[in-house]
Parts: structure tokens; sequence; C-alpha cells
């Protein structure tokens, strides 16, 4: 064996690895080295430069699974993306350069963007080389570059001519700050505290009612009111007309069951757009449009004298003016859920735009879902209640710059709009001419290119067809779904929900097989990792107090796929201190290793032998088990379980003897068997802890290459009957070793004879040899129970007790004590409450519970001797 270092030196080996690793192409997908394929729909991450623990989560779950399969003979196709486009780009680019995207051209901006995108992406890619992960690099893509949202074009154009996309005039959610649409996916629900207004509104020919709102804001909009059908209040109300407070425009009271009787006074305003049920009753009534609010969040000419104020500023406003003019009666704090958009926190408004749009076909998202399996299954539900909750189509055109453009022109002079063929794309509309030329609606050749660009949603929900390979390599017809896409949870209704879409429009296939979802990493105080809270743990942070190697260990134990982890430094603390145990394992193996170790034929195996590798061999079928489920905490806990205490504590302290004073022979049978289970375990761990195992099997003789190209262990020696008497051996050789300890005996110090007596049932006959030399002693088997007998070797006194009570005859009380028969004493004990002691001829009385009788066991023969209990019976040690 080549020289190992002495100690293990995580910072050495880590860098060295991670160099010699990007300039191999150890981890690169050729898929004629294998007939089994594992293709791994890896998520594209927003380069925002900071790759924290719950990406390290997320992309250690990946690389368990990417090695794993390696290990298992499959040609593993690792890609890494980078989803590049969208808000959260331009918004961070915005902020960085102190400008709105107006201030600038397009081109200006849209080169700022690549500009901090591409030194983000550097960032993280140095984050993912240092925690070691196994990407092909030769597989990366971006999807700012042409190519890709070509390909993104290509898929739109596909679902335009199957008519599953549209362009129409539709109430959208919508970002004043952002200043564009937004898919309700988009929208997060942010609870605070507003103001509740009830405000009157005057009767037309009837009397007046009062409504309650939290909107003041939106009066100018109001086209309606609603109540409760059967609201008594209301009785004989409904059909009266009433003129809106301000802005004078008349109205019509409505009857709805969806209208809440006990919110404010049972009467609410119906405008245009506050709210998702606004927009159903103005549908189902065909009431008017008011479109009070400008893309950017301000009041229109509609608001008359209020108009330019920004909508926060029209609140204010407005209730002072009804209050003013007397319709404002009362105002009272409420709570309130209010939709805000998921990148800047501003709550969204919904305004009646022109967009483009995706079909969203429940009944295909859910039929393709129930074709994946979910790991956990319990993920599967939260798929199935966004997909049935979903009110409308997917709204996909944005009013942005750094995006995929969307592949349209209309005709300037007849309105058509012309989406180009799949041989166009990509194309930029702003740029180049449709290639169809003339208007095929009215002859023009005057076109105008789509200024809106695409949902970064519609570049990230392709990313199954283009590993696989699409549009080049193969025909959408020819798709097959690809093995694993791993997630976290937080974007099952938007990653996972628009690629089912996506996928199984374009192809009626699923996109993967298996769908591994990944929970959230919490600080080590328990709560979601936040600045203000000062718990935030940088992932290089706890590279260098520990090691990568650690830090995915940590993360592999913190809990089962889909459940929240908390970051605990104890856990890497501890994987760091198991990987010493391994590097010291192996450093002692080694030692003992040859280059003709592997090839050891025929070995002359012992029963610790056997049983350690009957052990393996159901920790491999185990491990490999735990891994193809991704129970990735219950497979290292396993697999380390078996190193530090099977292997480490028990085997290795077994045969040292044999390794040391052995026969050839015997010698060689320990030898192979250290050399089976430490190459086992290497690969085993390659997948948890790749840096450390590389570096041990480029020691370990008879190993050629990667041990992340090797294959998973085939031990195949499983031995019930040798797993019985290794237990046996094992068990006794610890329980001996720790009685020396507890009573201060070298450990390597020799016993006269340990004597194993086996209870009815446990077999008694057992390869003693390695045990012998382990507790340095004969051994003798023996069936039944031993005849031994407890017997009391000597009596004492609490002096605490005697020196108080008898004062100056203390000192005869106490030796009294000492020189009676201890069993007198004991008996004594237990027939009463006071033992009599004399002492010079005087007797003398004392609390029972003062004594203690201390007592030693004696053998059949009267000789002393150390009793030890054991799982299988009792073990007699003879000093």
């Amino acid at each position: 064996m080549t020289n190992i270092p002495d100690s293990y030196d995580p910072d050495r080996i880590e860098s060295e690895w991670q160099s010699e690793w990007q300039d191999s192409d150890v981890y690169e997908f050729d898929p004629s080295d294998s007939d089994t394929q594992y293709v791994i729909d890896t998520p594209p991450p927003y380069p925002s430069g900071n790759l924290h623990l719950g990406h390290a989560l997320g992309w250690s779950y990946i690389d368990f699974t990417a090695r794993f399969h390696r290990l298992q003979g499959d040609a593993v196709l690792f890609p890494q993306g980078w989803d590049c486009h969208g808000l959260p780009t331009e918004v961070k680019v915005e902020e960085v350069n102190d400008i709105h995207r107006t201030d600038v051209s397009n081109e200006a901006f849209r080169d700022l963007c690549i500009e901090w995108t591409e030194a983000r992406i550097d960032e993280m890619k140095q984050t993912m080389r240092e925690l070691g992960y196994s990407q092909d690099w030769s597989a990366e893509y971006q999807t700012m570059d042409p190519e890709y949202w070509g390909e993104t074009q290509s898929s739109f154009v596909e679902m335009a001519d199957d008519d599953m996309v549209y362009r129409d005039e539709h109430p959208v959610n919508w970002c004043p700050r952002c200043e564009t649409a937004i898919a309700d996916a988009e929208v997060e629900n942010v609870d605070r505290e507003g103001t509740l207004y009830y405000v009157t509104f005057e009767g037309v020919g009837n009397d007046d009612i009062e409504i309650a709102t939290t909107r003041p804001e939106l009066l100018a909009a109001c086209v309606g009111m609603a109540v409760d059908p059967d609201d008594e209040r209301f009785e004989g109300r409904v059909g009266d007309t009433f003129e809106v407070p301000l802005f004078g425009q008349e109205v019509e009271l409505l009857a709805d069951d969806d209208v809440d009787p006990e919110f404010g006074s049972g009467a609410v305003m119906i405008c245009t757009f506050g709210d998702k049920q606004d927009v159903d009753w103005w549908a189902e009534y065909d009431l008017d449009l008011r479109s009070v609010f400008t893309e950017d969040g301000h009041l229109t000419e509609e608001a008359g004298e209020f108009a330019g104020l920004s909508i926060d500023e029209a609140k204010t406003e407005i209730a002072e003016a009804l209050d003013d003019e007397g319709y404002l009666n009362d105002s009272e704090p409420t709570e309130q859920s209010v939709g805000a958009c998921w990148r800047c926190d501003t709550p969204i408004e919904i305004l009646s735009k022109e967009q483009w749009f995706v079909e969203v076909d429940q009944d295909l998202i859910l039929e393709k879902a129930e074709e994946v399996e979910w790991i956990p299954e319990h993920m599967h539900d939260r798929l199935i209640d966004w997909a049935e909750g979903m009110e409308w189509d997917w709204v996909i055109s944005r009013q942005r710059v750094f995006a995929t453009p969307i592949p349209a022109w209309e005709c300037l002079d007849c309105g058509h709009w012309h989406i180009a063929e799949r041989a166009e794309t990509p194309v930029d509309p702003n740029e180049e001419e449709p290639a169809v030329g003339a208007c095929p609606e009215c002859g023009s050749e005057e076109w105008r290119g789509e200024t809106d660009v695409m949902d970064t949603w519609m570049d990230s929900s392709i990313t199954p067809l283009h590993i696989s390979g699409w549009p080049g390599d193969i025909d959408l017809d020819e798709f097959e779904p690809v093995a694993l896409r791993p997630q976290g949870h937080d974007i099952i209704r938007t990653w996972a929900f628009y690629t089912l879409l996506r996928t199984g429009a374009l192809t009626d296939e699923s996109p993967w097989e298996d769908i591994l979802v990944n929970g959230m990493v919490f600080g080590p105080d328990g709560n979601k990792m936040s600045k203000s809270r000062g718990n935030v743990v940088q992932p290089n942070e706890a590279i260098e107090e520990y090691s990568a190697d650690a830090v995915r260990q940590a993360l592999a134990l913190g809990g089962q796929p889909g459940s929240d982890v908390q970051f605990q430094w104890k856990e890497v603390k501890s994987a760091s201190r198991f990987l010493t145990k391994l590097w010291n394992i192996v450093k002692f193996s080694g030692g003992h290793f040859d280059e003709d170790t592997p090839d050891i034929a025929d070995p002359a195996y012992r029963d610790a032998d056997r049983w350690i590798l009957s052990e393996l061999t159901r920790v491999a079928d185990e491990v490999e088990a735990e891994m193809e489920n991704y129970r990735f905490d219950a497979a290292l806990r396993r697999l380390r379980e078996f190193a530090w205490e099977d292997l480490a504590d028990d085997y290795v302290e077994l045969v040292k003897g044999r390794l040391y004073n052995g026969r050839p022979g015997e010698r060689s049978a320990a030898e192979k068997t250290l050399y089976t289970a430490v190459t086992a375990v290497v690969r085993m761990l390659s997948p948890f802890s790749p840096h450390v195992t590389e570096e041990i099997w480029s020691h370990l003789p008879g190993t050629e290459g990667s041990v992340h190209n090797a294959t998973w262990p085939d031990v195949d020696m499983l031995d019930e009957d040798a797993e019985a008497a290794g237990e046996y051996i094992a068990e006794t050789a610890s329980e001996v070793r720790r009685w020396k300890s507890e009573n201060h005996i070298p450990l390597n110090e020799s016993l006269d004879r340990v004597e194993l007596y086996f209870d009815a049932g446990a077999e008694a006959s057992l390869d003693t040899y390695d045990l012998s030399e382990t507790v340095n002693a004969p051994i003798k088997l023996v069936e039944g129970r031993p005849d031994i007998e407890l017997v009391p070797v000597e009596a004492d006194a609490d002096d605490s007790k005697v020196g108080p009570e008898f004062r100056s005859d203390a000192g005869a009380v106490m030796q009294a004590v000492a020189d009676a028969d201890p069993a007198e004493i004991q008996a004594q004990i237990h027939s009463g409450d006071t033992v009599t002691v004399e002492a010079d001829g005087e007797s003398y009385d004392l609390d029972a519970d003062w004594l203690t009788v201390e007592e030693e066991y004696r053998a059949e023969s009267g000789e002393e001797v150390a009793v030890v209990e054991t799982s299988f019976g009792t073990v007699l040690v003879y000093e």
C-alpha cells in the first residue's frame, strides 16, 4: 500500500481533489459506457451568487443520487443549468446600479443583466466545487443563451400550433413596482393590519345603504354592490340603484352567495378590480370596466381630482374626503391577507390587459403527475391542491427586458398576430422581420415585433426536454421521462406544475419517473435562517470549520427528504470525528496490506472474519436499498454504525493479535477480510464524502482510477451462524475490556482464564482464537449457568455517623466493625434495624443503615471471580 499520511487533513485533500476532478472527465456523461442511463433534471437556480445551505441540501441530495447510480453501473447525466432571466435579475441589477431599467436602452440594460449574471454564476460554481458536487460541466446550460431561448421559443410555437397559447385581454395580476404581469404562482399572500371603512352610498330614489371596504381608493372603479341573498337586512332592496360617493357613477345592488354577511355591514363594493372575486362578479353579471390604476401604481383620469396620486396616497386622501363630505361613518382596524409580488413584496393589483396565455389543462397535469413517483408521497397532494385550485390560465407575457423574446409580430394595418415558425427560432422580433413577409390577413408588410417577453418559468419548464436532446437529437414524440427531478417543496406550484403542464402538452408524457422533494434548512436555533435573527450559516463557513465532507454528512443525517432540516453544528462535528476515525482505520489496515492482498485466494477465515463479512453483506444490501429509496439519512447512519462499531471497535480489536502474531494463513485471512471491508466501506461512503474516499482509494492496493467510477460492493457472504458466533465473540471481548478499564487493569495484561456460560438455546461452539488473543486469556466454553456464590468479604461503617454517636469510643467501634465477620454483620442487617459489635469487652449498637458489606463472587472452587452478564449468558473472569 502506498504511504498514506498519518493524519487526516481535509483542507489539503479537498482542495487537491477538487482541482483534479475539474481537469478530468470523471463525471462526464457517456451513454455508451452502460446499457442503463440515469438522467437527472437538475434545478437551474437563479444566479444570486449566494449558494446558501438550502441549495446545499438540495444539491447534496442530487449528488448522493448521482454518485450512487454511477456505483450501480449507470451512465449518469448530472447537468447544471442556470435560470438567468426574469424579474429577480432585473430588480437586482436596478438596485446594484441605482437605475430604473428605462434609464438606459434595452440593449444596455440587457448587457448589465448578463454581466451581473455571469459573475454570480462563477461565485455559485465555486461553492458547488468546494462542496464536491459531481456535475457534468460539459452539459452546463444558461437560459439566457440564444440557443436555449431558441428552444423555449420552439416550445412556444409548438403549443401555439396546438391552440394552447393565445393572446387576449383579460384581468391579470400586476406588480406596480416591476410594471409587469405576473402569474398566480408568483403571488405570495402577506398578512398585515389594514383599516375597514364604513361608507354611505346615497340611494337613487330609495334609502341610503352602508357598505364596508378596506380599499376606498377603488371607489372610482366601483361598478356594482353585492349582498348575501339571505341577509334579512337587505330584504327587498336587491335591484336598487345607488350613487358612488365622491365620483358619482350609479351602481346596482346585486345578491350573490359568495358575499360574507358577517363582514362589515354585509354589503360590499364590486370594483374592477379589487380581487379575483370582483373579476368573477364582473364577468358573471356583465358589469362595466372602469380601470383606475396605471401600470406604475397611480390613479388614472377616471379618478378625477385624485388622478396622479399613488395608490397609498389615494387611500388616505379619499378616506379623508369621504369624512369631510359626511360619507364616512366609521373605521376600525382589521387583519387582512394581501397578495404581493414574490420578488419585490409590492402588493399586486388586478388590471385588465392584453397578454399572452398558456391554457392550463388541469386534467392533463393531474394525469401526468399521477404517473410520477413522489418522494415523499404527500408532496403529490400539494401539486393536486394547487392544480385543482387554478382559476385562470397561465399569463406568460412580461413587460420586461431580460428574458426570452416572444416570437411574434403584430400587423400594423389589421392587428393580426403572426407567430414564427420553429425553423426561424431563435429569433428576436424587435430586430428581425417575420419570414412570412406579407400579412396573411390583409397583405400588409408593416409589422411591429412583440416587445413583451416570456415568463422565466417558460424557460425552466422545458429542462427535461433540453437535457434529453430536444430539438437537435430527438423529436418530441421520441421523448421518454427522465429518471429524476430533484427540487424544493417551495416550487412545487411553479417549477413542478409548469413542467408537468408543458411536457405533458408537448409530448403526452410525464417529465420524470421520480420527483425527489427536499425541505428547507433552518438555523442552529431551529428557526428559519435570517440575518435579523443572526442564525445564518453559510456553506463556506461550515466547510472552513470542519470540511465539505463533514457538512455533506450532516445534511444527509438532518432528516428524510421532504422534511425541513435543522442545521446542527454538533452533527458536522460528529461527522468530522467519524472521518478521522475512518482515516485511522485505513491507516491501521493499510499497514497490513500489500499489492498481493486483493488477490489472496481461499483464505482460512475464522469466525470473526465470517461474522464481519456477513455483517458487511447485510450492510451493503441495506444501504443500497435505502439509497434506491432516497433515504440518505438511514443509509449513512447504518454505514457509520457498521464502520465505527462493528469494524473499528470490534473486528479490528479482535484480529490485532492474529495480524501481528498469527501464522501466515491466519494472518492472510484477517488481511483479506480487512481489505474487503475497508474497500467496501470506502465505496459506500463515497456518495456522501467524496474527497476523503477518493484520497483513501488512491492509496489502496488493487484499485484503479476514481472511486467514483468503481462498482457497488458485491460481498455475498451472508452466514447467520457466523453472525451469531461473531456477535458472541465481539460482545465478550468488549465486555471484558470494559471490565479491565473499570478496574484499572491494563488492557494487555494477561488473565488466568475466561469462561463463557451459554443460556439454554445459545450456541456453545465458538472459534475462540481471536477472543483469546484480544482479552489475553485462555477461553473455556460451558453450557448452562455457572455455579457461583456472592460472598460477603468486608464490612464498613459510616464514620460520619459513628463519630458523633460514640465520640471517644468511635475508633474502637470502627475497628470492631472491620474485625467482625462480614457474614455475621450482613445477617444482622438482614434481620433487624440494629447491628451489635464488641470492642474491649463492650457491646455497641449501631443503626443498620450506617453499615455496608462488600461482596465478591466466588466460583465453585472458591476462587474469586468477576461476573459479566451478556446477551447470550454469563462470562466469568479469573484474574
